[in-house]
């Protein structure tokens, strides 16, 4: 690999005040830029908690990332990998150069290009041709190079009929196939995606997958993915960085981040919720056994409860996903949530699972409505030994199965 630096992140920081915009108040302005006046260090950098997201704080000031350091070479493919709330995509955001660092500095050398959020830098008004010049022009392009790439850009993204329709009228998917294109084909030295990918479709993913794959490899040039997807992530990654409440807790080679991020949430066996606003939200998940150990041939079973802070009558679901150590979801079940119940029953039937570590994914929605909570990786669990019926199996033919949870 060549060791050349393209990227390198000093010392990032970021704190935020909470229920707030800026700091709140007029007299912390005054105290900051006081202090700043007088060559003071910021008297707010000095408290704030870790950003632990399922405890409830005691201070209004949140460290979304704390001291963070690291460079990225050039040509390789970094990856950032952990839980919702660990500071992946605020630390993106600051190398994307859409918010600023509380304390630190990035430096770079060469374009960024960005695929943060659906339609990121895009506008809605203007058609997907007239955002494919805008989007290239923002990256320092002349309008004769963008011209020699909106071709390929066009087939790739699959919206030829649509491209000269406003954005606005794009579906998620259409305008993330877009905007990947864009930023793909543009040429940056940097590539910075987050999980947007995930909005796309199976065929999709897997393109955007083969492009990145070419766009380092075969280009030299540099990307920093962010993804859930444990396999798209080794397939692609060689290299990559293991987050939690907003520090770095391991970097190394890309299988032992893997393997670092899943052991560590094998103990995560309850998950809870001290205080939320959400309409309806998981309060509590829990494995209903004392050890989180089984064999192929035990019942698995687990105790949900939900809150309500409004009144409703039908059409809300809890679903459940059960997902293995690449975050590939294996099955799922669900059932019509009820007014008048808060705790709900599930049970994995006993010859389902074979050896290996899974996680479960709890959803609260309203069909083609709304979803009103998502919990992921918790009630990790691990497959021992398979057991008679499993014993001549290794893994689960992804995709081709169904079954059926019992709910009590």
């Amino acid at each position: 690999m060549n060791q050349e630096v393209i990227l390198n992140a000093s010392g990032i920081s970021k704190q935020y005040r909470l229920g707030s915009v800026g700091t709140g108040t007029v007299s912390h302005d005054l105290n900051r830029w006081w202090a700043r006046i007088r060559g003071k260090e910021d008297p707010y950098l000095k408290i704030g908690e870790v950003n632990d997201r399922s405890t409830k704080g005691e201070s209004d000031y949140v460290w979304a990332l704390q001291d963070i350091n690291f460079d990225v070479y050039k040509g390789e493919v970094l990856g950032i990998i952990g839980k919702n709330g660990a500071g992946k995509s605020t630390l993106l955001k600051i190398l994307s150069r859409v918010t600023a660092p509380t304390t630190g500095s990035i430096k770079t050398r060469g374009r960024i290009a960005s695929l943060l959020e659906v339609g990121t830098g895009f506008n809605g008004e203007m058609t997907g041709r007239e955002n494919i010049f805008l989007n290239g022009a923002i990256l320092g392009m002349t309008k004769k190079e963008i011209q020699s790439k909106i071709a390929e850009i066009i087939e790739f993204s699959g919206c030829q009929r649509y491209i000269d329709t406003p954005v606005k009228r794009y579906s998620s998917g259409m305008t993330v196939r877009l905007a990947f294109a864009v930023a793909a084909f543009l040429e940056p030295e940097i590539l910075v995606i987050d999980e947007v990918l995930a909005v796309g479709d199976a065929e999709f993913q897997k393109k955007a997958i083969g492009k990145m794959q070419d766009i380092s490899k075969g280009e030299g040039r540099t990307v920093v993915f962010v993804s859930h997807n444990m396999a798209a992530v080794k397939s692609l990654c060689t290299r990559g960085i293991v987050m939690e409440h907003g520090g770095i807790v391991f970097e190394g080679g890309i299988e032992e981040c893997v393997n670092n991020y899943q052991i560590s949430n094998l103990d995560q066996t309850e998950y809870y919720v001290a205080n939320s606003v959400k309409e309806i939200y998981i309060k509590g998940a829990k494995l209903k056994a004392s050890s989180n150990n089984f064999y192929s041939d035990e019942s698995i079973a687990f105790v949900i409860e939900v809150a309500k802070n409004i009144k409703f009558s039908r059409h809300k679901f809890l679903l459940v996903r059960v997902m293995d150590h690449l975050d590939q979801v294996l099955f799922s079940s669900e059932t019509e949530l009820d007014s008048n119940k808060d705790l709900y029953n599930f049970i994995i039937p006993s010859h389902t699972l074979v050896k290996g570590n899974y996680k479960m994914n709890f959803i609260i929605y309203h069909p083609a409505v709304a979803q009103y909570d998502n919990v992921i990786e918790f009630c990790s669990f691990v497959i021992l030994e398979n057991i008679k019926a499993f014993s001549h199996l290794e893994t689960f033919d992804i995709g081709k199965i169904y079954i059926e949870g019992k709910w009590e």
